[in-house]
């Protein structure tokens, strides 16, 4: 293992004798990597050697530790694809690769780590994070590709999309491993990393629309919403042992929304009956019906303002002349029903004639 710094004002040497157009493309802000020749910078911020980094990183036994961290991130099986795992992966994968050219910089050490770090903390449960690590042997490069691949690590879609996560982590690791490229001078070999990395972006875009999260459905409340008596409450019926199972669930389904919006301010919620029977027991029960509506929302937690009025036979929405009394009362069902009215912010519910068209889906 090498970390003379004398290897890298070489480098730097030949850096300053050739081309800087490849330099200047990865976009390197680090002063000490665009000095060049024997005047190159040799001290901590240029990637000295610290006894600090010995002392990590220092003695490792790379060829055995590849071996270990691979089995250990090989057992956990498909529980290691996701972000973490896949990210561990392309760290050995980096490290492998640098060690087979005989990379004596501290990159293979570096990556080692990182790897061995993040199997662990999938082992553990602990100590996962999505920061990437400032290696003493890698530089930034292009910006405007760490850029997006934050955009894509914050789409909401990501938490849950393998296959972004997958793509992502590696161009994570390949960029890092693109600085180290730079950071040794060898601008070239960066931006063949760089350009690999560049192709993949689309693919980590087009893995999050497909696993976009769907937008949640607009919640509607309508201005006014009829229950009709017969699909709500047993025939002559009004209280609420005889609210049928439908009429129940069109209501759960109305307190739902009604938690989700924020402009309905206040309910009225008027009872009718058929013509069939006498005025004041017709307008008892369409009352009584009223009040139950009232009293079943109130009980799902419904805070709003609300009244309830039973109005009865009134503004009978169809005419039936049946003799038979069955087709009679079937002819006449419309007119048995309940009606809310909600009062929204800038509009007050007001009384307004009722007609078949004012129901609401079923």
């Amino acid at each position: 293992m090498r970390y003379s710094l004398m290897a890298i004002a070489l480098a730097a040497v030949v850096a300053g004798c050739s081309s800087t157009a490849t330099r200047d493309r990865l976009q390197i802000q680090d002063p000490t990597v665009l000095q060049n020749g024997f005047g190159t910078t040799q001290d901590r911020l240029a990637g000295a050697v610290t006894p600090e980094w010995i002392a990590t990183h220092g003695g490792a036994q790379n060829g055995a530790m590849l071996n270990d961290v691979q089995k250990r991130l090989n057992a956990p099986g498909t529980r290691k694809d996701n972000y973490f795992g896949q990210k561990a992966q392309c760290w050995l994968d980096a490290a492998r690769n640098e060690r087979l050219r005989h990379d004596g910089w501290g990159f293979v050490e570096e990556a080692l780590r990182e790897a061995n770090r993040m199997t662990t903390a999938l082992e553990t449960g602990n100590g996962l994070q999505v920061d990437n690590p400032d290696l003493r042997t890698a530089v930034t490069v292009r910006p405007d590709l760490w850029k997006q691949i934050l955009a894509a690590k914050t789409s909401p879609a990501f938490p849950t999309c393998v296959e972004a996560q997958r793509l992502t982590a590696c161009s994570e690791v390949e960029l890092i491993h693109a600085g180290h490229e730079a950071w040794t001078r060898n601008f070239d070999a960066s931006q063949r990393i760089v350009d690999g990395v560049e192709k993949g972006m689309p693919g980590i875009a087009a893995a999050l629309v497909a696993c976009k999260v769907p937008e949640p459905p607009v919640v509607h409340v309508p201005e006014r919403m009829t229950l009709h008596g017969d699909a709500t409450f047993r025939f002559n019926r009004g209280d609420l042992a005889g609210m049928l199972p439908a009429g129940k669930a069109k209501l759960e389904q109305l307190v739902g929304d009604l938690k989700k919006v924020d402009d309905v301010t206040a309910i009225r919620i008027e009872g009718y009956t058929d013509r069939l029977g006498s005025d004041s027991y017709n307008r008892s029960l369409s009352r009584k019906r009223a009040e139950t509506v009232m009293g079943y929302l109130q009980s799902r937690g419904v805070t709003l303002p609300m009244n309830a009025d039973g109005h009865g036979k009134d503004r009978p929405i169809v005419q039936c002349n049946d003799r038979n009394r069955e087709a009679l009362i079937e002819c006449l069902e419309p007119n048995r029903r309940v009606e809310l009215d909600f009062e929204r912010s800038g509009r007050a519910a007001t009384p307004a004639s009722r007609s078949s068209a004012l129901t609401s889906p079923q």
